[in-house]
């Protein structure tokens, strides 16, 4: 088993494509294949199901993904800790982000980290704080900014950034606008927007809404920020968002209320690493400038 299959074993995996798969790796479709039913022959099990439409990993090949990443990622932290020794950073620092992460500018990070290390590239992944977790842990990711990540979510280093309350977003002319703050008890029976389960300010809204022990319901999902306060602006719902989306230009013309109850909720942004001898030279400079930023 050479990493080489391993790297075109993952690339199939994550496009659920030979074509795709092939092109993202600049090899030919028919050696991508190739190399594909080699490891199969090696593990003498189907790693994929293929039909004419889709490719889909059967459960041995759910088993080796895990570990694929993991020996990849290995590899390449091997490789880059020879080139620290050298006073050279090269290779890649993969990133991941939820929307609207506090605390830090993650655009001047990266630029920052781009000035002082230009032999490494960079990649950056936005995805729910779910996804985030899980990509650290299997090495797809050598850091992430994520929200609301619970200590028995992860056995690596969590680091603060910011902690913010949780406010109800809605439209001026809603019934709740003048009400400052407003119970819990006068929210049953509304239509709320919030973004899909795995991202982070939904994650933080549910906990909120279990602790008060209200059932809600949510009648419009979205993947942006924007989308959610455009709906709230045109009142097909209201919103329990962080408190730093009402401070966006999209959101001037709407109202931000607070919570009352005994626990205010709030909105935790940290930084997701791995464990220190895990960590990549990449993502301890990178983890350096973010201390910096965090510190001023």
């Amino acid at each position: 088993m050479e990493l080489r299959q391993l790297e075109h074993f993952v690339a199939v995996a994550e496009e659920h494509h030979f074509t795709r798969a092939a092109e993202r790796l600049a090899v030919s479709q028919s050696g991508l294949s190739a190399s594909v039913r080699a490891l199969e022959q090696e593990l003498r099990t189907p790693l994929f199901s293929r039909t004419t439409r889709s490719v889909r990993l059967t459960e041995a090949g759910r088993a080796l993904l895990v570990e694929a990443e993991r020996t990849l990622a290995g590899a390449r932290a091997a490789k880059d800790a020879v080139d620290a020794v050298r006073g050279l950073l090269r290779g890649t620092l993969s990133v991941g982000v939820e929307q609207c992460v506090a605390g830090v500018s993650l655009p001047r990070l990266l630029a920052a980290f781009h000035r002082e290390h230009p032999h490494m590239e960079i990649r950056l992944r936005q995805e729910g704080t779910t996804s985030l977790v899980d990509g650290v842990a299997g090495g797809r990711l050598d850091i992430a900014f994520a929200a609301t990540v619970s200590p028995g979510e992860w056995r690596g280093e969590l680091v603060p950034l910011a902690r913010e309350p949780m406010v109800l977003l809605c439209a001026p002319g809603h019934r709740l606008a003048t009400t400052d703050p407003v119970g819990w008890h006068e929210l049953p029976g509304e239509p709320f927007i919030d973004f899909h389960p795995d991202w982070g300010p939904r994650r933080a809204a549910d906990e909120a809404f279990a602790a008060a022990r209200v059932r809600r319901t949510v009648a419009l999902e979205v993947n942006d920020v924007h989308s959610l306060l455009e709906l709230v602006h045109e009142g097909l719902g209201i919103a329990v968002v962080p408190h730093h989306f009402s401070r966006k230009p999209e959101a001037r013309d709407l109202v931000a209320v607070r919570l009352d109850g005994p626990e205010q909720p709030y909105y935790e942004s940290v930084v997701v690493l791995p464990e220190a001898r895990a960590m990549s030279p990449g993502a301890r400079a990178f983890m350096a400038l973010v201390r910096d930023e965090a510190g001023r």
